[in-house]
């Protein structure tokens, strides 16, 4: 090993690389089978309105020069397409400058697509792709040893990712403090999975060993990534233990996997590295250039994890190069859903025959058992939990969801798992009412078979017709 690069670690690199593009190939097809109900030319936020208003270097995108559906299409299959190439190993068949420029095109066009995404985009684990994905590029291929400046920055992020999580944690909510967030989480989380109504009715002594763990892995562990061997390989191997039990108990789309991906390159894996010649100058030149621009990028996600006010999923630059992280700083005791329905009558009452429109992954009927969505991500069902949150968070995409449900829309009715009404018999009147969800008891379970019991709390949106939609926007 030479000054510059590490070749104890190719294998590990490898494993990275892999794993990272499989993160990318979920990320890109979620974009391309999603977005037209999304962000569309006739989506609830249309690109087109956003760029208008946004310009391109507060946002900068491919999507800011042109955009039409077919583009938009295009660049997330391709996306797809190179994704699956690098799944596949295809960048150590090219030449050092060409394995990093096929890199590149992955985060050229995921860049493209967050910048413009708005609402529907604006999770940690975007931007927590875009760094890790820019990162990749310089990790170089077969012909040349892993630098070990970029290993060290991809340390940087992971300690970053669990290091600012445990301190929103600490200074948010007091019952991450009383170790007793779990005896709500599991329950109130925004998508649970199909095993998380079990984790919910652990012992809660149990609960407790699971907070307690949890902030040891984020506050503590963190620090011995950055330790020599093998201290640092079993730092990251407890990291991915506990990533696993999170992928267990709910549905948080590829954060948690991202976050194993940045474990993994900690790894030090047995293997006997190839022999490979030293690193080219230029290649040295253009890493340390790019080491020594996210080291000083860092300084204000730095300032912000060890403030007070800290904050979490901001981004300080719009290429989303160095990222501040965090989730969950605050837990809900009580869930909300908004449950949409629609009724053929040409007069609504109370006694209309309101039918229940059903998502893929947000709890609707109480009988129906969550599934297992993690890593796709269903966008429109986690802004939905938001909206029970508050109407606040609907403010700018409700309105037109009700507008497409009253028009039958098929890119919109992709986005659920069951519409009520026949392609050609739209409803007449589309409603939403607020419920309030709690998990069933074992006993509930066995007698009635739902894990959901549900109550009516308020009117969220009175009955809407098409004609009131189209006037209010």
């Amino acid at each position: 090993m030479d000054w510059f690069t590490a070749s104890d670690y190719w294998l590990s690199r490898l494993v990275f690389q892999r794993a990272l593009a499989a993160v990318y190939l979920v990320a890109f097809l979620t974009a391309a089978l999603q977005f037209r109900a999304l962000i569309g030319q006739r989506g609830m936020t249309p690109v087109p309105k956003f760029v208008e208003r946004v310009p391109f270097k507060r946002a900068p995108s491919l999507f800011q020069l042109h955009y039409s559906d077919r583009f938009f299409a295009v660049c997330a299959w391709a996306g797809c397409a190179v994704a699956a190439a690098l799944l596949a190993g295809l960048d150590s068949l090219l030449p050092l400058w060409g394995g990093m420029l096929l890199w590149l095109v992955p985060w050229v066009l995921y860049l493209s697509i967050v910048n413009v995404g708005q609402t529907w985009y604006s999770f940690g684990w975007e931007s927590l792709l875009l760094e890790v994905g820019f990162l990749a590029v310089f990790l170089g291929n077969d012909e040349v040893a892993p630098p070990v400046v970029v290993l060290f920055l991809v340390r940087w992020i992971l300690f970053r990712v669990e290091f600012g999580a445990g301190l929103i944690k600490m200074r948010g909510d007091e019952c991450w403090r009383k170790l007793t967030c779990l005896d709500h989480h599991h329950e109130t989380q925004p998508m649970p999975g199909p095993l998380s109504w079990f984790f919910h009715h652990l012992p809660r002594p149990l609960h407790r060993v699971e907070v307690a763990a949890n902030h040891f892995t984020q506050l503590v562990v963190p620090f011995l990534l950055f330790t020599p061997q093998p201290v640092a390989t079993a730092a990251a191997a407890l990291m991915i233990v506990t990533q696993l039990w999170l992928v267990l108990s709910g549905n948080f789309a590829w954060l948690n996997w991202i976050t194993i991906v940045l474990a993994l390159s900690a790894v030090r894996f047995p293997a006997d590295p190839p022999s490979v010649p030293g690193a080219p100058l230029w290649y040295e030149v253009v890493v340390l250039a790019v080491a020594a621009l996210l080291l000083g990028l860092s300084y204000q996600p730095v300032r912000n994890m060890i403030s007070r006010r800290q904050v979490m999923n901001r981004s300080f630059d719009p290429l989303h190069l160095v990222n501040t992280y965090g989730a969950f700083g605050s837990v809900s005791r009580v869930r909300h859903e908004v449950v949409v329905e629609g009724t053929a009558d040409d007069v609504p009452r109370e006694d209309s025959d309101w039918r229940e429109y059903e998502f893929k992954g947000k709890p609707g009927d109480p009988r129906c058992w969550p599934r297992q969505f993690a890593p796709y991500h269903l966008r429109l069902d986690w802004l939905m939990w938001f909206a029970a949150l508050s109407p606040a968070y609907a403010g700018s995409w409700f309105g037109a969801l009700v507008e497409r449900l009253l028009e039958n829309d098929r890119d919109t009715l992709k986005l659920l798992r069951r519409s009520p009404f026949p392609p050609d018999e739209p409803p007449r009147y589309v409603r939403a009412r607020l419920f309030r969800y709690r998990y069933t008891t074992w006993s509930e379970l066995r007698e009635t078979g739902a894990c959901w019991e549900r109550t009516y709390v308020r009117e969220f949106l009175p009955p809407t017709r098409l004609a009131e939609t189209v006037q209010r926007s």
